[in-house]
């Protein structure tokens, strides 16, 4: 009888986020796949979840995605965590999956937290469409993908680390106008969650002013 694979979302800050389905899963299946076993250690602690932990990370996935299909195939049931949110949105879980599914391995991912959807959802800009960006590139194709994205009309989302918020919403100023609505969310479903609206000029200058800190979504209404 063939395994079958689970993608589980973990709270992106608040443990109270944690559904009461992906608990009893992850104490359910034979093994738990996880991006850093020292943090999801914590969180398995914390729900007393003694399923054993292998890592699976965007360093080694390439390596071992084989082996574990293999395992699956014949029968043992896995669950992939990253350290926050949902696995595969800007964190390993796409190579896995393809990889199950191209040998007829189940996959069902269940539902939770994830960072891009409240922040859409509370920027106060269009949500019935848009389009999730994830991370720019850092160096390489930079340029021409704000150059592409500067005719996008619908709304855009995208991941920042604190450090490099001001290179890119000076890149937005650049190449999207100063005018241009964006809303940033800062630390969402934490202690100090923060969503700073405006346009891009302003929104820049708040933050040079207040130099951010914690995970951050930027999101970016079209070109009207």
């Amino acid at each position: 009888m063939t395994g079958k694979l689970y993608l589980i979302p973990t709270p992106i800050g608040n443990l109270e986020d944690m559904t009461l389905r992906a608990i009893r899963v992850l104490k359910e299946v034979a093994i738990i796949l996880a991006e850093d076993t020292r943090t999801s250690g914590k969180l398995l602690h914390h729900f007393e979840i003694t399923t054993p932990m292998q890592s699976h990370h965007m360093h080694n996935e390439h390596k071992t995605v084989d082996a574990l299909v293999k395992r699956m195939k014949a029968g043992e049931t896995m669950a992939l965590i990253s350290d926050a949110g949902t696995p595969a949105i800007s964190d390993p879980g796409f190579l896995l999956t393809r990889t199950c599914l191209e040998n007829g391995v189940e996959v069902e991912c269940l539902p939770g937290a994830t960072a891009f959807v409240p922040a859409l959802v509370n920027s106060g800009l269009p949500n019935d469409k848009f389009v999730f960006e994830g991370f720019l590139p850092v160096k390489k194709g930079r340029q021409t993908r704000l150059q592409f994205l500067a005719e996008e009309t619908r709304t855009m989302v995208f991941y920042e680390s604190p450090h490099k918020l001001l290179k890119t919403l000076g890149n937005f100023v650049t190449y999207f106008g100063a005018d241009r609505a964006v809303s940033v969310s800062r630390e969402l479903t934490k202690l100090y969650e923060e969503t700073v609206r405006g346009t891009a000029e302003e929104v820049l200058q708040y933050y040079t002013d207040k130099p951010p800190k914690g995970e951050i979504v930027i999101v970016v209404g079209g070109k009207k």
